[in-house]
């Protein structure tokens, strides 16, 4: 008996329950939606986003779907970490099985985020502490209202500053000296500081938060317009090679932009070079 081909269809989206999601522009926009608590994250909502996240990932080769996505927070705030009163206080309740479950459910968030092959631009206001530090920096891209701070505060609470991913991210975007600074004190650190090493993509006024929304979207949509296939290609392997020695990452990327050149976004561009136009990206 012959096989059934596989199903490549992308999956249906999910409406989420514990955050916003809407498309706009080929830019999806995720939105944390506790605004009274400055977007604190719950149980619900680390599981629900890492499914998410998976999803929508598939969804990226549907020719209609998003190209790009925002990560924001509702009001006047990026997002403030794990809940208090909602995760930490049931933490206390569980044993080290139960414990590893939730530690390891929030680094499959960030895993999620990584692997998701559309660029991710994180929208940071005001506050960006904990699991929401990691979340920002665990995106490709993160416009800064010029008053907001990322708070890397585990070491604060107790905990050690290598948290979902931490450890291995932030050397890899500021440098091993400022991300040892970083988490081990677990101080805040200011937007002006952010740009200065790094670990701020755009700084943005925010007297109006709604300012620093409207720049992120910006952002994405530049690159909702642009070469779906290559930007794809270039996450993937800017992620991937993160882990080999300098021959394998120019043999992985002499194969990954040999496939590029098989793709007709490169016949494209030559063409519209030749005609003077902007290309038109399949």
């Amino acid at each position: 008996m012959s096989e059934h081909p596989p199903d490549l269809r992308p999956l249906p989206l999910p409406t989420p329950r514990s955050f916003r999601y809407e498309e706009r522009d080929r830019v999806g926009i995720i939105t944390l939606d506790r605004p009274d608590r400055f977007n604190a994250l719950t149980f619900e909502v680390y599981r629900e986003l890492c499914d998410f996240f998976a999803v929508i990932d598939r969804r990226s080769l549907d020719p209609e779907g998003a190209r790009a996505l925002v990560l924001r927070g509702e009001g006047k705030a990026f997002c403030s970490g794990g809940d208090v009163e909602d995760i930490i206080g049931h933490l206390f309740d569980r044993d080290m099985e139960g414990l590893l479950r939730f530690t390891r459910m929030t680094g499959e968030l960030i895993h999620a985020m990584r692997e998701c092959k559309l660029p991710i631009v994180a929208s940071v206001k005001r506050v960006a502490a904990g699991a929401g530090a990691v979340m920002a920096l665990a995106s490709d891209l993160r416009v800064m209202g010029r008053k907001a701070f990322f708070a890397f505060l585990f070491p604060q609470v107790g905990l050690s500053g290598a948290d979902m991913g931490a450890a291995w991210l932030l050397p890899r975007v500021v440098g091993l000296g400022h991300a040892t600074e970083i988490l081990m004190t677990g101080e805040r650190v200011y937007a002006e500081r952010c740009a200065q090493i790094g670990l701020c993509s755009a700084l943005v006024d925010d007297e109006d938060p709604a300012a620093v929304d409207a720049a992120a979207f910006d952002r994405a949509k530049a690159l909702a317009d642009g070469p779906h296939f290559a930007l794809r290609m270039t996450k993937t392997m800017l992620q991937r090679e993160l882990d080999l020695d300098l021959r394998s990452a120019i043999e992985a990327e002499a194969q990954a932009q040999a496939i590029c050149m098989e793709h007709p976004d490169f016949r494209e561009a030559n063409a519209a070079w030749r005609d003077k136009r902007a290309p038109r990206w399949k």
